[in-house]
């Protein structure tokens, strides 16, 4: 009994904070909530943007509650056909565009993350990656590349010059290197080849790694505007990012024309909420996403993998 006692006495002892650890903790949720209020302001600023009336924003009254909310933003937005065109062709991009980085980047960071007896051109290749990282052959003749083979007005356009990440390739090699070269040994005494070594061993290892590259995948692909612009000459292939870019821009010439109609349903809008109704869409499957993926950022997967 006085042995457990001691024990006892030892866990409360352990436990007990101390006073610098509950000022430090204090403090710590101070900090944390002004972060959270420095991320969800804009958001609720851009929000309630999207949902107030013009004369509100004009006249300056706008915080993070609409006021004199209306949703004719929205309703324009929504009911014109070009919109959910660009909606399918995001999709599109993005369901091929991110299997393809994940697939060729596992492909070139596993050779590259063997050691040099190994692989023993790997330094050269490794070197030849952060040169293209750091110059690229530049906009246009990239243009020339997709236009003399043929992928203008395809999705393809939008995929294949971007398939290959050179900073994803990074990471995930960083990442292979810090697998314990142990597991790859014990594998191969039991006859496995590297392909098996990579898809049993690694990749399940790799899973936060793996899932932190697909979510920047996933927004450089569902974010990316500009190359939209240049290798779509009709509107009808344009992804959504660049045709939310085109829209503020045909919402004023529509309302240069004088058309009744068009009057109409302006009258309660200008382009700030227009803007924000726009960029606010367009973050939503981000939101949806992001919660889903950030649960494997912090999982140590390759944490006492190897015993003994």
């Amino acid at each position: 009994m006085a042995k457990k006692a001691q024990s006892l006495e030892s866990v409360v002892a352990l436990n007990r904070r101390t006073k610098g650890q509950k000022v430090f903790e204090v403090f710590n949720v101070i900090v944390l909530s002004f972060m959270t209020l420095a991320c969800l302001v804009p958001i609720l600023n851009l929000l309630a943007y999207s949902f107030s009336s013009s004369s509100a924003i004009i006249g300056n009254k706008v915080s993070i509650f609409p006021v004199e909310f209306t949703t004719e933003a929205y309703e324009y937005v929504l009911q014109n056909d070009a919109f959910w065109t660009s909606v399918k062709v995001s999709l599109l991009r993005v369901v091929l565009g991110v299997p393809i980085n994940l697939v060729l980047c596992i492909l070139v960071a596993y050779p590259l993350s063997k050691s040099d007896l190994q692989f023993p051109a790997r330094k050269w290749y490794v070197r030849l990656m952060l040169l293209i990282m750091i110059f690229n052959g530049g906009m246009m003749p990239t243009y020339f590349i997709v236009s003399k083979t043929g992928l203008i007005d395809s999705v393809w356009s939008l995929v294949l010059p971007n398939a290959v990440q050179t900073y994803y390739c990074i990471l995930m090699l960083n990442f292979f290197r810090g697998i314990p070269d142990a597991l790859e040994e014990s594998a191969k005494l039991d006859g496995a080849n590297q392909f098996t070594i990579l898809m049993r061993i690694y990749l399940p290892l790799a899973a936060p790694s793996i899932a932190t590259i697909t979510l920047f995948s996933l927004v450089m692909h569902w974010n990316s505007w500009f190359d939209g612009l240049i290798y779509s000459n009709y509107t009808s292939n344009y992804p959504l990012q660049s045709y939310l870019q085109t829209l503020v821009t045909l919402t004023t010439e529509d309302l240069a024309n004088g058309d009744l109609d068009t009057l109409l349903r302006f009258a309660n809008t200008n382009n700030t909420n227009m803007k924000s109704a726009q960029i606010f869409i367009s973050i939503i499957p981000l939101m949806i996403v992001y919660p889903w993926l950030q649960k494997y950022f912090t999982k140590g997967l390759t944490l006492g993998s190897v015993k003994g």
